[in-house]
C-alpha cells in the first residue's frame, strides 16, 4: 500500500512552527489530517489586532508617520500596497513558491512600514496584560521565529527588507479602580533584529519529511505522550 500524501503542496507559517516543535505532530497534521486539540480563540487579542490595523491604515492613507514612531526615533511610514489586504489574510498571506521542492510557503503579516531608504520593516501586533515592562529580551522564541519567517517571505516579494523588525505590543492595564466597560492599554514599539537565514532550509526539511515514514514521537511533546497513553489505555482495555 502506498503512503498517504498531502493533497495540497503548501505549508503555512504556523505549520513550519509546528514542525519545529514536533516533527511527528507536523506529519500527523499535514499527511493524516490529525490535528492537535485547539484551545479557544483569543478573541480580545483578535479585536486589538483589528483595531491596530484600522489605526495604522489611517496613517497609511495619508502617508504620514504614526505617533508611536516618534517614541523610538523611528523614521518610517506605513507602506501602501494594493496587495496588503491579501497579505494580511490567513488563507492567502504572503506567498513564495520554492523551485527546489515545488511547494509553496505562506504566512499572513500584520503590517509593513517603509524606511526613508526604501527598505521594508516588518511589523507584528501583539496584545498581553503584564505588570512588568515589555522588553525585547522577554519575547517568546516562537514570536521571534514568526517574525523571521515573515521577513523571509516579504524579502521574496522583491523588497529589500531590514533585519530590524518591530513588535507593536499593547499591554493591558489592570490597575484601574473599576472596569466600567473600558479596557485601557499601554502600547509600545519593541525592535527585534531577526536572522532569516534558516528559513528556506527548514522549509525544505519539513517538505522532505512528509515523503518518508512518520517521525518518531517527540520525547518532550505533551501531545505525543497523550497519544501514547491513549493507545496504551485502548490496548489494556
Amino acid at each position: 500500500m502506498s503512503a498517504r500524501r498531502p493533497r495540497k503542496t503548501e505549508l503555512s507559517r504556523s505549520r513550519i512552527e509546528l514542525y519545529l516543535e514536533c516533527p511527528r505532530c507536523f506529519y500527523e497534521e499535514v499527511v493524516n489530517g490529525v490535528k492537535r486539540p485547539r484551545g479557544p480563540a483569543f478573541t480580545l487579542n483578535i479585536a486589538v489586532d483589528s483595531l491596530l490595523k484600522a489605526e495604522f491604515d489611517k496613517y497609511r492613507a495619508t502617508q504620514q508617520s504614526h505617533p508611536l514612531f516618534e517614541t523610538v526615533g523611528l523614521q518610517a511610514i506605513p507602506h501602501a500596497d494594493a496587495r496588503l489586504d491579501k497579505w494580511r489574510h490567513n488563507f492567502t498571506g504572503v506567498r513564495w513558491q520554492d523551485e527546489e521542492t515545488g511547494w509553496t510557503f505562506y504566512g499572513a503579516i500584520d503590517d509593513l512600514w517603509r524606511a526613508p531608504d526604501g527598505r521594508m520593516l516588518v511589523a507584528d501586533y501583539k496584545a498581553t496584560a503584564k505588570k512588568d515592562e515589555l522588553k525585547a529580551e522577554g519575547l517568546y522564541p516562537a514570536y521571534k521565529r514568526q517574525m523571521e519567517m515573515y521577513q523571509f517571505l516579504v524579502s521574496k516579494q522583491g523588497f529589500e527588507v531590514s533585519d530590524t523588525a518591530w513588535f507593536v505590543y499593547a499591554n493591558g492595564i489592570s490597575t484601574a479602580d473599576a472596569f466600567e466597560d473600558v479596557l485601557r492599554f499601554r502600547t509600545k514599539l519593541i525592535p527585534y533584529v531577526g536572522d532569516r537565514s534558516w528559513v528556506a532550509n527548514t522549509f525544505r526539511d519539513a517538505v522532505r519529511s512528509l515523503s518518508g515514514p512518520p517521525p518518531a514521537p517527540g520525547e518532550e511533546c505533551e501531545w505525543c505522550r497523550f497519544a501514547a497513553a491513549r493507545r496504551t489505555d485502548t490496548l489494556s482495555g
